[in-house]
């Protein structure tokens, strides 16, 4: 069976380019032939990328080049590698009118999907708008990265929504949203695409550990002081050295031994090796419990719920640092046994509704 899904793998983001590669093997294992879209947003276009990064900055332009430079390596080559893309990019609702409508199925993938506040905007492709209504459309754990939307998204976005025959998502607040704004008949509730991948999978792509002694590893995505020097008397005070996961290169003037935009597969390995993770990243976050390596959860300024619903689902809230002054954390450990449980059931629930989709459509 043909499958075509629509994602967010172009984003500058480990996590992102992560999960469309999860979804893309899930989807294998099940035996579709799968194509990821290969849609960029405009402000993420190579060639728009350095522009939307310092704003128009020339100082800012000059400090972000090498970064970008190494972005494109990075991410690039990941996806090149590993993922299954369209040779054409696709970016503008003119680009997809010319799409070739020749799968069996079409999904909306994972990640921050139908976050109007990330994507800047209501993206109509993300919802399957160039696919003919009648063709057999689902969404796989995808997100709005809310607790709920206002009147005029749901307005915009609801004609859309109506027209997938099953819908998944990835955070509880979204299953309310799906069937209680939306009006929409059943969202399941699943993991997220890299979760759903069990730990031996990953570990594959682990290699030999980066770093020889005990650490915690930092893995920041909301700048913060407060943050940093939490972080460094954290270390003091449990007498490990403090690795930190720089996505830029001017990063490296922040606490901590740095790491410069590592491959993809290092943020894997520096996860799987660490003692703790200190991370305010969903992702961060889902692969260290999957690695089963504790997490210590600074919940971000905005988008947080995700967080908290994972740690909710695993049963381990006392990941969650409450304040900088809550050096406790460490000492309140995590019941890895309770959560590879959970987690296996949960990955139960995403292939039964993998194979509840794939049943649907091979009957139409």
């Amino acid at each position: 069976m043909k499958l075509d899904i629509i994602t967010l793998q172009a984003v500058q983001n480990y996590g992102s380019v992560l999960q469309a590669y999860a979804t893309q093997e899930i989807f294998r294992q099940h035996g579709c032939d799968v194509t990821i879209i290969n849609y960029i947003r405009e402000n993420v276009r190579p060639e728009n990328l350095l522009h939307t990064w310092s704003k128009g900055n020339p100082i800012k332009k000059l400090v972000m080049l090498p970064t970008v430079r190494r972005w494109e390596k990075v991410f690039g080559g990941f996806n090149a590698k590993y993922l299954n893309l369209t040779d054409k990019v696709y970016t503008t609702e003119e680009d997809f009118k010319n799409y070739p409508l020749d799968a069996d199925i079409y999904c909306t993938g994972s990640d921050q999907v139908w976050n109007s506040k990330w994507n800047r905007g209501i993206i109509p492709p993300l919802y399957l708008s160039f696919v003919p209504e009648d063709c057999f459309k689902f969404a796989f754990s995808a997100s709005f990265g809310q607790d709920k939307l206002d009147q005029q998204e749901i307005d915009a976005t609801r004609k859309y929504i109506h027209q997938y025959q099953f819908i998944s998502v990835r955070e509880s607040s979204a299953k309310t949203i799906i069937e209680e704004q939306y009006g929409y008949p059943e969202a399941v509730h699943i993991l997220d695409p890299t979760l759903a991948m069990p730990p031996e999978f990953w570990r594959k792509h682990t290699g030999q550990p980066r770093i020889k002694e005990p650490y915690i590893l930092i893995y920041n995505l909301n700048r913060s002081r407060e943050f940093n020097r939490y972080a460094v008397k954290l270390a003091k005070k449990t007498g490990m050295k403090l690795i930190r996961f720089c996505t830029r290169y001017d990063q490296i003037f922040q606490s901590g031994q740095s790491m410069l935009v590592p491959e993809v597969t290092d943020f894997i390995n520096l996860i799987a090796n660490a003692n703790y993770v200190l991370t305010d990243s969903f992702h961060a976050t889902a692969f260290s419990m999957n690695l089963n390596t504790h997490p210590l959860c600074v919940y971000p300024p905005a988008f947080g719920g995700r967080l908290k619903s994972f740690l909710t689902l695993t049963d381990s809230l006392q990941c969650h640092v409450k304040n900088y002054e809550d050096f406790d954390a460490p000492n309140r450990a995590v019941d890895f046994q309770k959560v590879n449980l959970i987690l296996d059931k949960e990955r139960q629930k995403v292939n039964d509704f993998i194979e509840k989709v794939l049943t649907a459509a091979s009957e139409r």
